[in-house]
């Protein structure tokens, strides 16, 4: 475990530089307000967006997650926790006033871009939005449905 990487992983990199060529600009590592030993993956902080890219293997991916054979038992807690702490820092997150994505490793980093860049574009005033306002309910709800909120996906938006 020592030697996973908690950050600048390949799909972390690959949104990041996808979101850094739609001309966006965001904090990698953020502290979690309140929680100072977690951070945000990337965080658009006058927005108070925080996007997370997620491990199939750390964060239990109901597609592609596994449990090794050896000590399974512990390893379903460890996953398990790890999941408790993703739902928690969600709600600390939103208590604090800040939305939540997050993407499995597994999305496609453009697709992931798209999403945060017209979340962003809805979020941030004075920048032209491309959405017009009557697919703006379609837009949350396609983004609902491609990222993992607080442990589900479309049922908690």
């Amino acid at each position: 475990m020592s030697t996973a990487r908690r950050r600048d992983t390949g799909p972390e990199l690959a949104l990041r530089r996808a979101l850094h060529a739609a001309g966006l600009r965001y904090r990698v590592a953020y502290p979690v307000p309140g929680q100072r030993r977690r951070t945000i993956d990337v965080a658009f902080t006058r927005l108070r967006l925080a996007v997370f890219v997620d491990g199939c293997f750390w964060h239990g991916c109901p597609e592609h997650g596994t449990v090794p054979r050896s000590n399974a038992a512990w390893w379903r807690t460890k996953i398990s926790a790890n999941q408790a702490r993703d739902r928690d820092t969600d709600r600390v997150l939103s208590a604090f006033g800040w939305s939540v994505l997050r993407f499995w490793e597994h999305a496609p980093a453009s697709e992931a871009a798209a999403i945060v860049r017209d979340l962003v574009r809805l979020l941030r005033p004075g920048l032209p939005v491309y959405v017009p306002a009557s697919d703006a309910d379609a837009l949350i709800e396609e983004w609902c449905r491609r990222s993992h909120v607080a442990g589900g996906g479309a049922d908690e938006c």
